[in-house]
């Protein structure tokens, strides 16, 4: 019988090497999917810095300017908001009420 306890074992090597490659392809697409899940959300806020600049610019402006360029493309219940949005959303902040809705 041999003593075979300081001898390499290709086949464990082999099975860790396999279980090491399978956890970093999981980590790999864990790490994409956080990466396109945070890529679009850096889409949508900027497109909610635009949105929301538009409407600062409309209510600074008054009830008689047009809507900005880029607000056409929003769908049209988007488009009947004005400046009393904002204020409306103030008044709502003042009372406490803005929390519970």
């Amino acid at each position: 019988m041999r003593f075979d306890i300081f001898q390499t074992r290709a086949d464990a090597h082999l099975r860790k090497a396999r279980e090491y490659l399978q956890q970093a392809n999981i980590a790999r697409i864990d790490h994409q999917t956080a990466a396109e899940h945070h890529a679009a959300l850096a889409a949508m806020y900027a497109q909610r810095v635009v949105w929301l600049e538009n409407e600062l610019s409309v209510a600074e402006k008054g009830p008689a300017a047009p809507p900005p360029r880029s607000m056409l493309s929003k769908p049209a219940d988007l488009l009947r908001r004005g400046p009393e949005t904002i204020v409306a959303l103030a008044r709502l902040q003042r009372h406490g009420v803005a929390d519970s809705v």
